[in-house]
């Protein structure tokens, strides 16, 4: 039998009552449905090691969450008896202790009650002790003096290590473990019981990982290890002979490039990042809303993760880790571009955990190899990483083309070596109200873009006394690299040499660009903001009555839940009208207020910052609003025309918005949507299933109108194009021209017709468009590098017709036709 614990009951809650006056523990699953107790089966808590502090912690948080107590026997009837816990290791000495692994007689006990009376149980739950939460980054006594988590010592560094960390401490409850479902194997004793340390064993140590980070040593050495592995001294080799300098210099180089590139993790920077951000997150903006982080946390206990959120913002760096942290999870290392290496600003954020790159490594192989061997060392030894797809910030709101060099990083090392199972996961970044919205629009009319600086901080903190709303945060669907690849290529396994680019490398890296930037949209939110922006943009002049807005904004809730984008989609939980407090409590609304009832409108400066939020969310709009557009523009359809309309035009959009669907897919989701819009009164259905607009003097024509113009602007980008090619002719211009004529064509149409919206003429979104039309087998380059094309082009233009205002097809047709742009090939310019 378990030896009876010497301390009393009084002692024991008396230590644990003046526990509780120094400890304020974040506490992890503590609810029976996230452990899965069943309330018929006993409950035995296992800590990993032997510590009363732990214990009585663990009794605290118990008695708290309402959960059996670690200190009351199993058996609730019996006066003595084995206690509701044991510890899987024990720790040697009376000073300085040490420890070592012991079966507990408390778990021999449980298991041989559970072999010898069939159908009994024992639910197993492991719990862990965080005492602060640090990378053991130095080899310094003195720092790791009161550094709990990662080596033991004596009572005194015990007790020292509560006084410093209680208030930052965490208590992380694994799902219970059934002691049955392990006997029913039909091993012996032994065999079993060591089986369940084993199990224990491994669970606490990948916990450990995913809550603190595998043991990181000091950045001196790790940058030593990485100018002495083969691939960088052979690269230092290589140096030294084609720019004729010693092998000394060459190393001198390499470790400089190292230095350069490295981050340098600071448990005391990270927390006082930690009570700043904490500040940030709740006196300037309302808070942080975090969706489907559940998931991630389970993973990051078996694999090496890389975060792969879009970019709005400086802050996305800082919110992202905040949020991990916050979630009991490692902030990740994050890469950054070499131009936020600044002064002040830059040691923070490489002791916040932040390793730094160049724009380019074209003509410098020996800092390309000490990056990739840099990159590869963290994945392997499971570190999470971040990096931004998208390369830069968005500048339009729009989930940008990813750039695939950091993704074909992280493929190679993968192939490299696939012991560790790498995952992607997309992370939504949105905001209600952004700080540098102002400065993008400006780039977007022309602006050149401003180098950053340190005094950047100081106009940012003045822009502070606005408020921000609430930061959204949402966790899209992982992405398995090593399924991605069996899938894509089958013998990838094939591959390993270090140096070897392998031919499939860019379809698979491009693959993966999508996925992840379709699974980004995926994870979008729809605040009120963006709803408040997509209702006032679509409405003539921008403006509103309250009671038709309001309307609008509901029905946008509304059908949004019947047909949402994806299973992580989420949206507010605000009606109509406090979207409209809300929208004016952040000031992004003008409401004007008369005798009839209150206007709300947007002004010409914020309607150009609004389209920015709209522009966040405007994929999850583009099904219904280009059936809309078919039907403010045509009385009927048969469901085979509209069928025919949104197959051509889907891959345009889906390259355009990343949208997630399959061809077939794409399919069933419009039959949805048509649907959803018979139900809502905005078209009508009869027996052959031929689909008619409503009435249009009607309320619910106005609606589908308003509905229409999400995707209009994306149609007639389209529009502008094909036309456009179609007046050159084939074989007569090239694409860097025909980008700057449609350009050109769209600044035009956005004067004449009263478009404030940058992103309108961004020549990234018609040269993605001529990208797709060739990718697609529509378009060819010649000899000559003019673009060829045949009846496929008309056959475009003929289903973006049918789609398009009369006003608007006239001003295309008159633009390329009656007055045709001259011609003017890229060395005329």
């Amino acid at each position: 039998m378990h030896k009876p614990i010497t301390l009393s009951r009084y002692v024991f809650h008396s230590l644990r009552k003046l526990l509780a006056l120094v400890t304020k523990p974040t506490v992890q699953n503590n609810s029976a449905e996230a452990l899965g107790l069943q309330p018929d089966k006993p409950v035995c808590y296992v800590l990993r090691n032997r510590s009363l502090s732990d214990l009585l912690m663990l009794e605290n948080v118990c008695r708290k969450a309402g959960l059996p107590r670690p200190y009351a026997y199993i058996d609730a009837d019996a006066r003595e008896g084995d206690r509701a816990h044991f510890f899987l290791t024990r720790q040697e000495g009376l000073i300085l202790q040490r420890e070592r692994p012991k079966h507990s007689d408390t778990l021999k006990n449980l298991l041989q009650q559970v072999e010898e009376q069939e159908g009994s149980d024992v639910q197993i739950v492991p719990v862990s002790v965080f005492w602060g939460r640090a990378p053991d980054k130095e080899h310094s006594a003195l720092k790791l003096l009161f550094d709990w988590n990662f080596s033991l010592g004596g009572r005194f560094r015990k007790f020292i290590a509560i006084l410093l960390h209680g208030r930052q401490s965490m208590v992380h409850f694994n799902p219970a473990m059934s002691l049955r479902e392990i006997v029913d194997e039909g091993q012996d004793h032994p065999r079993t019981l060591r089986k369940v340390g084993r199990i224990l064993r491994v669970h606490f140590r990948q916990l450990r990982e995913s809550v603190i980070g595998p043991d990181l040593s000091h950045r001196r050495n790790l940058v030593n290890t990485l100018i002495h592995t083969p691939q960088i001294r052979q690269a230092i080799e290589a140096e030294a002979a084609a720019h004729d300098i010693t092998l000394v210099e060459a190393e001198q180089k390499a470790r400089s490039y190292a230095n350069e590139i490295a981050s340098d993790y600071s448990y005391p920077v990270l927390r006082f990042l930690d009570i700043v951000l904490t500040w940030f997150w709740n006196k300037q903006y309302d808070g942080v809303s975090i969706n489907n982080v559940e998931k991630i946390r389970d993973l990051a206990q078996t694999h090496s993760i890389v975060y792969v959120p879009c970019h709005r913002s400086h802050i996305d760096y800082l919110l992202l880790s905040y949020v991990l942290y916050y979630e009991g999870l490692t902030p990740p290392h994050v890469a950054a571009g070499i131009n936020l290496n600044m002064p002040v600003v830059g040691t923070i954020l490489r002791k916040g955990g932040a390793f730094f790159m160049r724009r380019t490594f074209r003509g410098n192989p020996l800092y390309s190899n000490v990056f990739h061997e840099y990159m590869h060392t963290l994945s392997t030894r499971g570190f999470p990483i971040e990096y931004f797809v998208e390369g830069g910030r968005s500048r339009t709101g729009r989930t940008l083309n990813p750039k695939t060099g950091m993704l074909s990083i992280s493929m190679r090392s993968y192939v490299r070596d696939s012991r560790k199972p790498v995952t992607f996961v997309p992370v939504y970044i949105g905001y209600e109200k952004l700080l540098e919205v102002k400065t993008y629009l400006g780039e977007l009319r022309g602006k050149s873009k401003k180098k950053e600086s340190p005094l950047d901080v100081f106009s940012t903190l003045a822009a502070l006394r606005d408020q921000f709303g609430k930061a959204w945060l949402n966790f899209g669907d992982p992405i398995d690299l090593g399924t991605l690849l069996d899938k894509q290529v089958p013998d990838w396994e094939d591959h390993t040499s270090v140096n070897e680019k392998p031919a499939w490398l860019k379809d698979a890296t491009n693959q993966l660009a999508f996925n992840i930037a379709s699974g980004i949209n995926s994870a979008a939110v729809l605040n009120p903001i963006n709803l408040v922006a997509m209702a006032l943009l679509s409405s003539p002049r921008h403006a509103l009555g309250e009671q038709e807005l309001v309307l609008l904004l509901d029905t946008y809730c509304r059908i949004m839940s019947r047909c949402p984008y994806s299973a992580k989609t989420v949206m507010t939980d605000l009606d109509g009208h406090a979207m409209l407090r809300y929208a004016e409590k952040l000031n992004v609304v003008t409401k004007i207020s008369d005798s009839l009832g209150d206007v709300y409108s947007l002004d010409e400066k914020t309607a150009v910052a609004m389209t920015y939020y709209r522009n966040n969310v405007l994929h999850m709009f583009a099904v219904p609003s280009l059936l809309c557009c078919l039907f403010v523009n045509n009385d009927c359809l048969t469901l085979r025309e509209i069928y025919r309309v949104c197959t051509i035009l889907y891959p345009y959009l889906k390259a355009e918005l990343f949208l997630h669907w399959s061809e077939q897919g794409f399919m069933r989701v419009v039959r949805k949507w048509l649907n959803t819009l018979v139900d809502e009164g905005l078209i009508t259905v009869d027996s052959d299933r031929v689909y008619y607009q409503p009435e249009q003097s009607s309320s619910k024509y106005v609606m589908l109108t308003v509905l229409s113009r999400a995707i209009s602007q994306t149609i007639e980008r389209f529009y502008m194009v094909i036309s456009l090619l179609i007046s050159n002719g084939s074989g007569s211009i090239e694409q860097e021209t025909l980008e700057n004529q449609s350009r050109d064509l769209a600044q035009r149409l956005s004067i004449i017709h009263g478009l404030n919206a940058p992103e309108f003429f961004d020549k990234a979104l018609f040269k993605g468009f001529i990208g797709q039309l060739r990718l697609n087998g529509v378009l060819d380059i010649c000899q000559t590098n003019k673009l060829n094309f045949g009846e496929e082009v008309v056959m475009v233009a003929e289903e973006a017709f049918k789609v398009l205002t009369s006003e608007v097809r006239h001003s295309i047709l008159q633009t390329t036709k009656s007055q045709p742009v001259p011609v003017l090939e890229p060395d005329q310019q």
